[in-house]
């Protein structure tokens, strides 16, 4: 099975920090990362958007679970299975 964890960060200045701790805990199971963010009048937006290919499906549920302890973002999954 994959899954993918979808982050909503609503406040990059305060949380960015946190989230990242918990994504370097967690690095060997992220097969693919990706990072949006939208850049308004030349500045970067205080929003942001990543997702996440994880290959471990406990670990999945461990760093969503972790991630969902901050405050300001909002989590989604989506689970494929073969």
């Amino acid at each position: 099975m994959t899954t993918i964890i979808g982050i909503k960060i609503n406040n990059r200045l305060e949380t960015a920090v946190s989230v990242q701790e918990i994504l370097t805990k967690y690095g060997c199971i992220i097969k693919t990362r990706i990072g949006l963010h939208e850049e308004i009048n030349g500045k970067c937006s205080p929003k942001g958007l990543i997702l996440l290919e994880i290959i471990d499906d406990k670990a999945a549920v461990d760093i969503a679970n972790e991630l969902c302890d901050i405050d300001d973002i909002e989590i989604q999954q989506m689970r494929f299975t073969y």
